[in-house]
């Protein structure tokens, strides 16, 4: 199945995502090959996203030659996905070629890596920016962040998110790669989101990294190294 359920989040397991995933590890990997494969992802993400868990509908339509009966994804024009910024823009950029007509919400956060982790394994957020659009009832929403390391980053803009809208039809969190930490905490603070992820890695480092990760992908997608 190209979405396992793994108890904490459901792994995406396309043969094209795990390969992309791989190519986006390698440490040879340079910045304009990072930022498209960063791309690539998304949209295959995001064609998981609707093979996996849209309905559909049978409609009729009419060919050059005939009547006959063809089937269409419901909801699509119901879809919001939030860029976590900087790194998710990219990886949005690929989801929005699944969804050219989501709506598009962004927010800015960021942690204070100079403060570290506290003994509870969280970082201090830094909100810059929120500009969210309408969320109705019968809403998608996709919050997007390619790395969901502590969680601490997905937990404060779920907050945000969800005091703009409460109450909506459904919530996915989507990263390429996550520790089993911040799942657990995201998982743990928000039960009614869905937590999507192309790799669940092995640990954080002391410093808050993923492990083997790939890096920072905001500094590789935008050379900021």
């Amino acid at each position: 199945m190209p979405i396992e359920d793994r108890d904490d989040a459901y792994l995406i397991t396309h043969a094209l995502a795990k390969d992309t995933l791989s190519r986006l590890r390698d440490v040879n990997t340079e910045q304009v090959a990072f930022r498209k494969g960063l791309v690539k992802l998304g949209r295959i993400c995001g064609y998981e996203v609707i093979d996996g868990v849209m309905d559909t509908e049978y409609v009729s339509i009419r060919t050059p030659l005939a009547e006959t009966t063809g089937e269409r994804v419901k909801g699509l024009d119901d879809v919001v996905i939030i860029n976590v910024l900087r790194a998710a823009t990219p990886f949005v950029e690929g989801l929005l070629k699944a969804f050219p007509r989501a709506k598009q919400g962004v927010i800015s956060a960021g942690r204070d890596e100079e403060a570290g982790m506290d003994e509870e394994g969280e970082f201090p957020i830094t909100i810059d920016y929120v500009k969210l659009p309408e969320i109705r009832e019968r809403d998608t929403v996709i919050v997007a962040d390619p790395m969901l390391a502590t969680g601490s980053t997905m937990c404060t803009v779920l907050d945000h998110v969800l005091a703009e809208a409460p109450d909506f039809e459904n919530l996915f969190v989507l990263s390429a790669v996550s520790a089993p930490e911040g799942l657990l905490r995201v998982g743990e603070a928000y039960p009614q989101a869905d937590l999507l992820t192309v790799a669940i890695d092995d640990r954080l480092d002391d410093d808050g990294f993923i492990v083997p990760g790939l890096g920072d992908a905001g500094d590789r997608a935008f050379r900021t190294t």
